[in-house]
């Protein structure tokens, strides 16, 4: 019988950072972050991001969240909308897929945002005061 020869093993590939962007030192990352796996986030503007920190600062401070239910249901209607506008209608833009396609991608977007929005106003707009505060903490690690 012949052995087959073994083959090299490939070696590791490190992830490279993007251009210009600098690396963080594991033990930074894994202090910063309560989780070192990978993750994705969104821009956007300043006035949404201080409308955010409003509400969920009035949702934390007061006694009963619950009156803030439709403020924290707004926000993240709002904060939804924008980050499918970054990652899918940002990058359509940019790859010029078409007028005719843009035009039937918000389309169909539009009907999307509105069905989420209604089921995430009807669920929050059901939650006790600790399921708030948990949004808001959920909201705020995103925010980091």
């Amino acid at each position: 019988m012949a052995t087959t020869p073994k083959r090299p093993s490939k070696p590791a590939v490190k992830p490279t950072a993007a251009p210009g962007v600098k690396r963080r030192a594991k033990a930074s990352a894994k202090a910063s972050s309560p989780s070192a796996k990978p993750f994705l986030r969104f821009c956007h503007s300043e006035s949404l991001r201080a409308k955010t920190l409003a509400v969920l600062t009035a949702l934390e401070k007061a006694k009963d969240g619950k009156q803030h239910r439709d403020a924290l249901a707004d926000i993240v209607v709002e904060l939804t909308d924008t980050g499918l506008e970054y990652y899918f209608m940002r990058p359509l833009k940019l790859a010029k897929a078409g007028f005719v396609t843009e035009q039937s991608a918000n389309f169909g977007m539009g009907a999307v945002k509105r069905v989420f929005g209604s089921v995430l106003r009807n669920i929050i707009g059901r939650m006790d005061n600790p399921q708030l505060l948990s949004v808001c903490s959920s909201i705020r690690q995103l925010m980091k």
